[in-house]
């Protein structure tokens, strides 16, 4: 919002320093971005305003005048080329060593004095743009007749214009007058109200035309008045500067009167040409279906059945609450004005605007929600401007249609709520002077309690914090105490899911995978690739109303695509190892509105092993770094992992295995088809773990395993078994870490795996290496020789197992 600060003294005297206005506007009202000096430049000596008392011919040139000013030093001669100077004139006027614009270059100079076509000039007399105030120079700016002779220009004409930032719920301040208020209850001065008051004709208005509303639940209120035998012309030179400084372009009086009541009131208007009215009828009411109407910018548009617009007895002649048709514009021509005034619903108006493209200075205001009594007082203030300036004659009454008026709101405001929210007592005098400078009603009711009725101007008072922090604002937040927070803080609240999956993510990082964040949006294409059709829960995900790409119109049910994608995107630009993981959602559809999100971890890992200096080395990584990386991840979390075959849809046969935690499901680990790795434009084996962190919660420990330290070496001793092809190597692992044997304990690994030449068929050797260890001794040779044969026993037993080259 552009504020003129003369425009802001019509209603409040202000004579505080403009940094300090911009201060106490920030603090209370709104977020001044900047502001312009109007006039800055200008030389108060140099620079004044004068009388055109004669005109002359110029003797030497017919295109030049000789004019004789009066600048209150004496009558002084210049020369002049401008079409429209006159005697009589109030104008601004140079002498020599003022800064000027240059009218041709532009840029800024000082006026030295010379003779023009023979004839010596005492001084200029000044254009818009050699003043700096627009690029019109056709002509002399002429003044207002009250102008005193003499007077600095920069008193004349000076001014300071703010930008504004105003608040989404706060239309009373997209008006000077909404300012005017905040500015007295501000600073404790009074606020003036503007002129009201105009004559009527005999004629009446409820004669000449009919209102109707067919949809008041859009339509809240309409007013109508009359303006007969108007003239048209430009406005008043004091309305185009103040129209200018506020953004807009001033077109005729009666048109800039209905913009600077607008910018006045904070209420849009519009203007119709009585006389292009048809049926003498105006009724607000719905769009029909592909309804079309040519606004005032020259454009078609078409309307669904959601939007208001505003007709006439045979079609529509405006966009409700946005723009004005192009079949009863003013004009010229214009005799007759029929002006409207009325209050929509502000969510009506922003949907129409937003989906017609079209934002108007109107449009911006009724979405911000506009208060139902504005009209009536909109219509006199413009009336009054109307029999001003156009020397019209206004009908008697007005037409108001109100089915929206509702029981003026009262809000109770406790004394003990006031302190309790702004952490001070604000005294009785002062909280009735500023709600009463707000234009608030206030009551006190004794012993601590306000009975306050808002202004019709401020529609967003709802509850009694609305009203708090309009006296905290106003009174002072530097008044505000500083203190110390005081209270007990909330327990935080514990999210096992979320706790559990930044421990993942950070646990996958560790293990020297590359943490990736792809869209959780995909297409049918790239989800079947590793989605089987016969999972009828992934295969069928929920659809986006309104994709902003063919490749993002469905929720993914699952990240492994995604995970594939980015690793061949990235395996382009990468030689050796690359790991990749994504801790993200998958969104399932259930019965209900939303999804289930469902937490997974999904890791991807493929190319060759690196050497102890992290150089590429000759093997690739395979399965058991993919399942190896599985148990890092589960033993970090301390849940105790578990595998099993699997065939998975997308996955190699005999090189895929279900992860297990207990006897659940919570995920899955192999080597990813290369069938359907090529899909993707992998050409090489790569390695897919899949943990659902949902599941893994449920097997968290309620507290990490611990025990102590031996102070006791432990004994080393690596042993080769034959087993059945088909026997899993977790299972030998398994039996080997649970076996005990009094105080001494055993923990196992596996480093080799053998069948060929010297295995017989059927067969496989695995190489274990077992670490044995008491917590109450140093073992001897004979102890650990009894465990591990009492070891080998019960494999025998339970595996069939037998020592190799015994």
């Amino acid at each position: 919002m552009k504020l003129s600060l003369n425009w802001l003294r019509e209603f409040v005297d202000v004579d505080l320093p403009v940094p300090e206005l911009a201060r106490l506007l920030i603090d209370a009202t709104a977020e001044v971005e900047s502001w312009e000096t109007i006039g800055a430049q200008w030389d108060a000596q140099r620079i004044r305003v004068a009388e055109v008392v004669a005109i002359e011919p110029h003797p030497n040139a017919d295109r030049l005048r000789l004019v004789t000013v009066e600048a209150g030093h004496g009558r002084q001669q210049v020369v002049c080329g401008a079409p429209n100077v006159a005697v009589g004139q109030k104008i601004a006027f140079a002498t020599e060593g003022a800064e000027l614009v240059d009218g041709h270059t532009g840029e800024r100079a000082k006026l030295k004095l010379r003779p023009i076509r023979g004839v010596e000039s005492a001084g200029m007399v000044l254009s818009e743009k050699e003043l700096g105030l627009s690029e019109n120079h056709e002509g002399i700016l002429v003044l207002r007749p009250e102008a005193p002779i003499g007077r600095p220009l920069v008193e004349e004409l000076g001014d300071v214009v703010f930008d504004i930032s105003t608040w989404a719920n706060r239309a009373d301040l997209l008006g000077v007058l909404g300012f005017a208020r905040e500015t007295a209850a501000i600073t404790g001065k009074a606020m003036r109200q503007p002129a009201l008051s105009h004559t009527q004709s005999a004629h009446k208005v409820a004669d000449a035309i009919t209102v109707e509303i067919e949809d008041p639940d859009l339509c809240r209120r309409f007013t109508a008045s009359l303006i007969e035998n108007v003239s048209i012309g430009p406005s008043p030179q004091w309305m185009q500067e103040r129209l200018q400084k506020s953004g807009m372009r001033p077109i005729n009086n009666v048109v800039d009167i209905t913009n600077y009541v607008m910018l006045e009131t904070g209420q849009p208007l519009h203007a119709f040409d009585y006389d292009l009215v048809r049926g003498k009828r105006i009724v607000a009411r719905r769009a029909k279906q592909g309804e079309k109407l040519t606004t005032l910018d020259g454009v078609e548009r078409e309307f669904d059945n959601e939007m208001l617009l505003i007709c006439d007895g045979e079609g529509p002649v405006g966009i409700a609450g946005v723009m004005g048709g192009g079949n009863s514009e003013v004009s010229t021509n214009t005799r007759n004005v029929l002006l409207e005034i009325a209050n929509f619903r502000p969510g009506s108006i922003r949907r129409t605007s937003a989906y017609l493209k079209l934002r108007t200075e109107a449009s911006l205001r009724f979405e911000k929600g506009l208060g139902v009594e504005m009209p009536e007082f909109a219509q006199h203030r413009a009336l009054h401007l109307f029999e001003a300036l156009t020397g019209g004659a206004v009908a008697a009454g007005l037409v108001d249609m109100y089915p929206g008026r509702e029981p003026r709101k009262t809000v109770v405001v406790e004394a003990a709520r006031i302190e309790q929210v702004l952490g001070i007592a604000v005294p009785t005098e002062d909280v009735r002077r500023i709600l009463t400078d707000l234009g608030f009603v206030c009551h006190f009711v004794p012993p601590g309690r306000y009975s306050v009725q808002p202004p019709d101007w401020r529609p967003d008072i709802e509850i009694a914090d609305d009203v708090i922090e309009d006296i905290g604002r106003i009174y002072g937040y530097d008044k505000l105490p500083t203190t110390m927070l005081r209270g007990v803080l909330p327990a935080p609240e514990v999210v096992p899911v979320r706790e559990l999956r930044e421990r993942v993510r950070d646990l996958a990082a560790a293990l020297g995978f590359q943490e990736t964040i792809s869209y959780t949006l995909t297409d049918m294409a790239r989800l079947k690739r590793m989605v089987p059709e016969s999972d009828t829960l992934r295969s069928n995900p929920l659809g986006v109303v309104n994709p902003v790409a063919a490749q993002h119109a469905y929720l993914r049910t699952s990240l492994r695509p995604s995970l594939l994608e980015t690793y061949a995107l990235n395996r382009r630009n990468i030689d050796g190892a690359l790991r990749v993981f994504e801790v993200g959602f998958e969104y399932l559809p259930i019965e209900a509105d939303l999804p289930h999100e469902g937490t997974v971890l999904c890791a991807v890992l493929g190319g060759t092993r690196e050497t102890r200096w992290a150089q590429a080395g000759g093997e690739r990584l395979d399965f058991f770094d993919a399942k190896g990386a599985v148990e890092s991840l589960l033993r970090g979390i301390g849940v105790k992992a578990g595998f099993a075959p699997r065939t998975e849809f997308g996955f190699l046969e005999g090189h895929t295995a279900g992860v297990r935690a207990g006897k659940e499901a919570v995920g899955v680990v192999g080597q990813v088809h290369p069938d359907h790795a090529a899909m993707f434009d992998i050409d090489e084996p790569v390695f897919l773990l899949e943990l659902r962190v949902e599941d893994l919660v449920r097997h968290l420990p309620e507290r990490p395993e611990y025990s102590a330290p031996s102070k006791f070496p432990e004994v080393r001793q690596d042993i080769a078994l034959l087993v059945d092809a088909a026997v899993p190597a977790g299972r030998v692992l398994e039996i080997a870490r649970s076996h005990r044997s009094g105080s001494i304990s055993i923990s196992a690994g596996l480093f080799d795996e053998y069948r060929g030449k010297g295995v017989p068929e059927g067969k496989k050797s695995l190489a274990l290496r077992l670490h044995f260890q008491a917590n109450d001794r140093t073992l001897t040779d004979g102890d650990v020789a009894k465990v591990q044969q009492g070891l080998v026993v019960r494999l025998s037993k339970e595996l069939g197992a037998e020592l190799r080259g015994s």
